[in-house]
This record gives structure tokens, sequence and C-alpha cells, in this order.
């Protein structure tokens, strides 16, 4: 609103007052970790009845299903950070039971990286970016987080697991989660058992190389938000199998770790992986912000039958996740629609900021005369919570149990477990993250504290990094476990995303026939040419073109067929496929070839064509090329 249509703005403009105004001030405060995510909503249906060790009722009976919603998240990042960061991902699930609203939060790595909960400030302030220069931003490849590292032995354990392929996931749809933290199962007698949680995905646990995560991350910054998204637009509903690890609590010093400490894994092969049920993520968010930057998870929120142990680090999260909420989204944060129990629920709480339900009742308080003494706490003859009477003893003192001091064990067990192809890639993070520490000395340190773990990868690093092999050796563990290698996970070509490099004149009956089998078998294809609108093949069939060379990235498809073909622009257009081909073979996926693409890729001296499918006097070729998908990458190829 003007004085005239080139004069001044009028103060009385209240419209433009209050949308402005508005819009500066609609944002919520950023988790403080946490913020960079994605999720859905889905169903959970349990297997059998779980009654013998617990009482929650959503594990009561086979068949019995759930509604959940399921967040999943990096660490360091801020909101606006790439997806693809090395970095663990945290993994919310909400299950909105009869009895109340049940959080289960898990980590894709079965350790934490500090024992003691009141040095978790510390170690996020070391993995932030610098505080006097703001970066780096979603990395861990700095100084001051390896001085961390270096000085907080204990730390190492879960960094291992970071430096794996497991830091780099391929898909939020296959990755594997632990609850890391120690909880009791309570059963109607009273009686509890220790318990850690795990989702495996049945897509199997699958990652991405050291330089396609980085190379995607600025390609694609929302590279694993769009394809959970996508997977569920498609129906590739995401399925995980929940199980439960279990330990009586009579066994609680049978092992040669502690079942408290958050640093140590439970071995399947010891303490064996129980499945209990199975997730379906069947449905997309409505709106980003409503559900996903308001939902709010915390560890406390259990319900009958589900207890908290002794773990240190898990009783300081019951504390610390409220205030968190109250910080982020007022002191009714529980009535947005999002955090609701679907079960009916009462409480005293009335008045603070943004308060949704209107109470008729004119008493809040207890106990009362007035409302004959509600609303009140169900009792747990009526289904209210109990707490396990567990007995506790001891001085109040500041110390660490001597059972959490050893830090190399594990760290070295893990390392024996993997496969040659995992250490490398091990070996490729450690020296490109401590390669970028700028301090020798932080440089040295971390070297002198992988000697611990493996002796020749800390020589390895130390050549790679420019500082002196360290002195000592491991520890003298030779124990190894299969399932703690990615390398022994399903593999599948269902969802595998395959480019079709294509142009004019193809051979109809031959591409339309492969697609139709890559379609059948669950993968799914992206169309790719010089231009948008459709290419034709030679016998008059048309194809839709999904995106063009510009707009689309070999970093983003895990495998490639060769159709070739001819364009406006014939130079351009090979120049672009054998550019598609190059990063595909580069990164070991595999890649079939048409009859009209052989000249794109010879053997030779210094290419053995190892997942190389030619269609070339080949029959079966479309089944060895779907196989091939299925094995998604060909590490012995040169």
């Amino acid at each position: 609103m003007k004085a005239g249509d080139r004069g001044p703005s009028l103060r009385q403009d209240y419209e433009f007052f209050e949308k402005m105004t508005r819009f500066g001030k609609e944002e919520i405060p950023e988790r403080v970790v946490h913020a960079r995510g994605y999720g859905a909503h889905g169903d959970f249906e349990c297997y059998e009845s779980m009654k013998e060790y617990t009482k929650a009722g959503f594990l009561q009976e086979a068949g019995k299903k759930t509604s959940v919603f399921v967040r999943f998240s990096t660490v360091q990042g801020s909101r606006g950070s790439k997806d693809t960061a090395r970095d663990m991902r945290c993994w919310g699930t909400k299950f909105y039971t009869e009895e109340g609203n049940y959080d289960l939060t898990t980590i894709n790595m079965p350790v934490k990286i500090n024992q003691d909960a009141m040095k978790f400030p510390d170690m996020m302030h070391a993995y932030f970016p610098n505080p006097r220069t703001g970066f780096p931003q979603a990395s861990a490849a700095h100084d001051n987080f390896w001085d961390y590292v270096a000085n907080n032995p204990e730390s190492l354990h879960q960094v291992m697991w970071i430096m794996s392929d497991r830091g780099v996931p391929r898909s939020y749809r296959m990755i594997e989660s632990w609850s890391i933290n120690t909880y009791l199962f309570v059963n109607d007698q009273g009686k509890a058992t220790f318990v850690r949680f795990t989702w495996k995905p049945l897509l199997g646990v699958h990652s991405l190389l050291m330089d396609e995560a980085q190379k995607i991350g600025g390609i694609d910054p929302d590279y694993h938000r769009r394809d959970l998204r996508e997977a569920i637009d498609r129906g590739a509903y995401p399925e995980y199998e929940l199980g439960v690890q279990l330990i009586p609590m009579e066994d609680e010093f049978k092992y040669d770790f502690d079942v408290l400490d958050p640093s140590k894994f439970w071995p399947e092969e010891i303490v064996p992986f129980h499945p209990v049920g199975k997730m379906t993520l069947n449905k997309n968010v409505d709106n980003e912000f409503a559900e996903l930057e308001q939902v709010a998870f915390n560890p406390a929120n259990v319900v009958p039958g589900i207890d908290f142990s002794n773990d240190p680090v898990l009783q300081a999260r019951l504390i610390a996740y409220q205030s968190t909420q109250y910080h982020r989204l007022g002191a009714n944060f529980q009535d947005i629609p999002i955090n609701q129990p679907v079960c009916p629920y009462h409480n005293n709480t009335r008045r603070g900021a943004m308060r949704y339900r209107i109470d008729v009742d004119q008493v809040d308080y207890h106990k009362n005369s007035l409302a004959n003494n509600t609303p009140s706490t169900t009792p747990p003859e009526e289904g209210g919570y109990e707490h396990y009477p567990k007995k506790v003893e001891g001085q109040a003192i500041r110390a660490r149990s001597e059972s959490f001091k050893d830090y190399f064990t594990q760290p070295r067990i893990f390392w024996n477990s993997m496969a040659p192809i995992e250490k490398k890639h091990t070996i490729q993070a450690l020296s490109y993250q401590l390669g970028r520490v700028k301090n020798e000395s932080v440089r040295q340190q971390n070297v002198n504290l992988l000697v611990n773990v493996d002796k020749e990868m800390a020589c390895t690093v130390a050549d790679n990094i420019g500082v002196e092999q360290p002195s000592g050796s491991h520890v003298p563990v030779t124990t190894s476990y299969p399932s703690l290698s990615m390398v022994n996970s399903p593999y599948s070509a269902s969802t595998q995303k395959a480019g079709i490099l294509i142009g004019d004149s193809f051979q109809d009956e031959e591409v339309t026939d492969v697609l139709n089998a890559l379609n059948q078998n669950g993968i799914f294809t992206d169309i790719i040419s010089e231009k948008l609108g459709t290419v034709t093949g030679a016998g008059g069939t048309k194809l839709k073109v999904d995106y063009t060379f510009m707009t689309t990235s070999p970093y983003l498809l895990d495998s490639i067929y060769i159709v070739g073909g001819n364009s406006m622009n014939q130079a351009k257009f090979n120049s672009d496929v054998a550019y598609f081909m190059q990063v595909a073979y580069k990164h070991f996926k595999p890649i079939g070839v048409a009859s009209t693409g052989q000249s794109f890729i010879q053997p030779s001296e210094e290419k053995n064509l190892l997942g190389v499918i030619s269609s070339a006097n080949n029959p079966d070729f479309t089944q060895e090329f779907i196989s091939a998908i299925g094995q998604q990458r060909f590490w012995e190829r040169k």
C-alpha cells in the first residue's frame, strides 16, 4: 500500500506487516543434533507373543498391528546439510500403541561413542563445525573432532564403525539399527530381562563408496530423502524386522563385556537375534514441517512391560530429551497431532503456550474431592505403568565402572570381522579424515591409538597422512563374528536404480524386453537421453525420457544399461554415454550393454569387464544382467 503508484509505503498497511512479521518468526529452533532427517508412516506387525518376557501390549499376540511413525537423521549437520555425510544415522520409531506412545530410538551401529553421558556435550562440541570458522559442515574431518578421539579412547569403537562402510549408507531403506542402550522387558509376573533391540532391513545393509557419497552430496543433497519418498510412491514399501537380544538378569556378569556398557555390542553369535515383528513404511508425510520437524522422540516414553536398566547413558537420556522438546516446540508439544497418543489419556496439565485442548473441568490438581479425585494416575492393575522394583545400592559418586574400561577388544573384533574390501574402505576413510587434520600431533596421536586395533592398518594410515608409524601392536584378540560384516547381508536387485542410456533408432524388441524384465523384478529404471521428450526405436517404439545427461548423474544410479543410438549431436551424445560408463565402471557397478551399445566398452589389458554383461551372442543376457544388478558391486574388477 503506497501513496500513489510511485509513492512511499504507508505504515497503515497492516496486511503487509502481518504477513512479513509472521514470515520472520515462523521458524522454530533447529534440533541441536539430528537436525537433518526424513521419515514416513507405517505399520508394525507382531510375529509371535512375547508375553513370556514382556507385558507390552503391542507384543502380546501374533498378527497384532500397531501404527508407527519413523524419522531417520544424521547427527552433526544442520537442517540444510547433505544426506550423504559420513556420520551415524539415527532412527526414531514412534509406536502409537493402545497403552500410549512408545518411542524406540536406535542408531545404525551397535555402539555409542561415549560411556559417560556427561561427556556427550563435549563430544558434540568437538564434532560440530569449528566455533571460530563455522565449518566444516556435516563432517568430522577436522582437528577438533580427532583431537577428542585421541584423548578419549572409549570413542574409538564407534569411530571405527563410522569410518567403515556403515558411515555412508546407500539408503534409509538399507540400514541396520540398534538400540545401543540396555532396557528391561518386564512380564506380568514382575520378572525382568535385559533387552536390546535391532532393526534389520529386508533389502540388506548396503553402502555408497566414499567418492560417491561426496559427489552425491553436491549433486543431490536430498538423495536419501528422495530415495525413501520415491520408493514409497512406487509401492516398493521399505520393510524391516525388529528383533531383540535377551539376557536373563542373573546372567548380568556372565560375559566378557558389560551388558550395561553402551560402547559395547552384544554379539549375535553369543546373544542371539530373535525377530519379534516386521515394520512396513507405506505412507509418505503430507507436510514435512508439521510431521517431521515437529515429531518429538523421547526414550523415556515407554509402555508397561518396558523399563530401564542402569545403563548410565540411557539414564541421562531419560532426562535430556524432554527439556529439548519444551525448548523447540513448547510446553504442549505432546498435543501436536504427530505426537498425540491414539489411546485415551488424561492429566492435570493446563495452560502454557499453544494450548490445543479446551478443558471444561474445574479441577486441575490431585488429590481432590470436587471431581471424585479425578484425573488421577491409572493404577497398574488397570493397565497403568509400574516401574520394575530393581535393587539399588551404593554411594553417590562420579565414577565409571571398571568393567567399562576395555577400549580395544571390541574394535579389534569388529576389524577382524570385516571383509578385505571393507577394511580397504575403512583405511581410505581414516586416511581421508585424518589427512584433513592440520595439526601433526593430533594425526600422530590418532595413529598411536589405532595401533591398538590393528598394527598393519595403523601403519598404512600413518604412511598416508605423513606421520611416524606407531610402536606397539594391537590387542591379542582373534575373535570375529560374521554378523558384523556387511558382505554377509542379503543382496537383491529389487529397488536398485538402473539408468537406460539411449538415443533414437534402438532395437525395439530387444530394449522393451529388457525394460519389462527390469520392471518385473522391481528394478527402478530412468530413461536418460540428450533431451527431454521421447526417443524412437527403429521400429517406431517411443520411450518417454525421464532425465537428460545434464539433469542426472551416473553417481545417482546403481547400474546402467548402455543402449546407445542416434542423436542430433552424435559426438556429444557418445561423450555423455562414455562418461556415465566410466563412472559406473570405476565404482564397480553392473553394466549391461545392448547390441547397439557394444562400441562404448571393449575389453583391454586395463579392463577385465567383470560385471559388464553384453547382449552380443548371449541369449541369457537379461537374466544375467538382473543377476549382476542383484550382486551390486564387482570388487575384483580392474
